[in-house]
């Protein structure tokens, strides 16, 4: 065959090549996704759940005025085991909440700016005390593990397992993403797919159609869950990481240098109370639930942050002085980086922590996922019964002029996603071998 008839098949060829890679994709991430979004459908319904399990330690009845903050917390290092250090303080924002004050293993601090903390004990492990403000009353304790969303979320990343596991759903989504890509070029418009589903067709035909129109409504959201799950991700997260920094949009972070003096000429300096630090960060914070940390020694100081990621541009950032509350450092909404403001506001829809709509957003689009999947799966078994139509898609052979042929943003999109995402370099360059092998195999039975 000549080189301009090689070329005139090149569509037909690359059309293949594209069912092909889609197929893979699919194959490959398709176990992963479904126990994604299943584990997913049971993580969106945390607030509910945990509303139902934890009332008893979460909410009080107000009764009265609140108790000066110290009263709770040494309500809680009464009732906390020994072996266990203060880590941090959420004081009540509404009139209806507990106290939450946070312990953790203690650890021996070595002298010196460059000495790290000694292990843990073995057998501690970390604990909330949750403190009824009005009457400085313990509700009980909790290790953070126990509670359903630690659960939910460990389930959902990692299967229950460790840190390793979470190779799976960086696979996942990196495969995901090229089933996205190719199923968007295969159902474009211009290439003679109509843009909604038509009536009349039956079969494989009606399901195909319904599954690319599914797969491009999808698309968007699609891609926003992908992004989002993947800044949490291993080996792809830390290459997102590296890209951030290098352009510069890492969050502002407090200097490490910030320090408490206690002063001049004070003996004996006493440092601002949880009471008083409270009021200080309230009056300098936005009203948002928040989290004191106390200081760290004679020249620590106290740090306030906002824990409420359903207000994304509401959350804060505040070091005080520990002896006289004087603002050392301060960030929020409008120092954050561009690349900040996004992760704060994906990574909480991708959560569903914005309320009722978002679960419900992400419900539908979770049932769009499984129905996506299982009519990609009703295709490939009713092509397997087809009499014109093999197991899978064809793998077309190599042409002479493909390369030269081929889009230069094809490649370079290609060659950027295998950087970003190693997992899916690694099991690409493997299934490339596997196709390898398979066509060497029919080159021989044809020979």
């Amino acid at each position: 065959m000549s080189e301009p008839s090689l070329l005139a098949a090149l569509p037909a060829r690359r059309r293949s090549l594209l069912l092909r890679v889609h197929f893979w994709a699919a194959l490959i991430a398709s176990p992963f996704i479904l126990v994604a979004t299943l584990t997913g459908l049971v993580y969106i319904f945390t607030p509910q759940v945990e509303a139902r399990l934890y009332a008893h330690l979460d909410r009080v009845t107000p009764a009265g005025a609140m108790l000066p903050l110290d009263r709770s917390v040494a309500a809680a290092r009464m009732a906390a085991p020994g072996n266990l250090e203060l880590r941090s303080v959420a004081p009540a924002f509404g009139p209806g909440d507990a106290v939450r004050v946070s312990f953790e293993p203690a650890r021996a601090h070595a002298a010196g700016a460059h000495h790290h903390a000694a292990p843990a004990p073995q057998g501690a492990t970390p604990l909330t005390v949750f403190v009824n403000p009005y009457d400085a009353r313990v509700l009980g304790a909790q290790a953070p593990g126990e509670r359903f969303s630690e659960w939910a979320r460990t389930l959902h990343s990692r299967l229950l397992q460790g840190e390793g596991w979470r190779w799976m759903i960086e696979l996942a989504a990196s495969w995901l993403f090229v089933m996205l890509l190719t199923g968007l070029v295969l159902w474009w418009p211009g290439r003679g797919q109509p843009i909604l589903p038509r009536r009349g067709k039956k079969g494989r035909a009606a399901w195909r159609q319904w599954h690319a129109f599914g797969g491009v409504a999808l698309g968007i959201l699609s891609l926003v869950m992908v992004a989002t799950g993947i800044t949490w991700s291993r080996y792809a997260g830390e290459q997102v990481r590296a890209l951030r920094d290098a352009a510069g949009q890492a969050s502002p972070q407090a200097p490490r240098h910030l320090h408490s003096a206690p002063p001049a000429g004070a003996a004996g300096a006493v440092l601002l109370g949880w009471q008083q630090a409270w009021m200080r960060a309230r009056e300098l914070a936005p009203p948002i639930a928040m989290q004191l940390t106390p200081p760290q020694g004679a020249h620590g100081v106290w740090r306030a942050t906002g824990i409420d990621r359903t207000r994304p541009t509401l959350r804060f950032d505040l070091m005080l002085d520990a002896y006289t509350g004087q603002t050392l450092y301060r960030s929020g909404w409008e120092q954050q980086t561009a690349f900040g403001k996004a992760t704060a506001l994906g990574i909480p829809f991708h959560r569903g922590e914005f309320g009722i709509w978002n679960q419900v957003v992400l419900f539908l689009f979770g049932a769009g996922v499984l129905f996506s999947l299982a009519s990609g799966w009703v295709m490939f078994f009713k092509r397997r019964g087809s009499s014109r139509a093999g197991r899978a898609p064809l793998l077309p052979p190599l042409l002479p002029g493909a390369w030269r042929a081929a889009s230069p943003l094809a490649l370079a999109g290609t060659a950027a996603l295998c950087l970003l995402m190693p997992l899916l370099a690694l099991s690409g360059g493997v299934l490339l071998a596997v196709e390898w092998v398979a066509s060497m195999d029919t080159r021989r039975s044809a020979a």
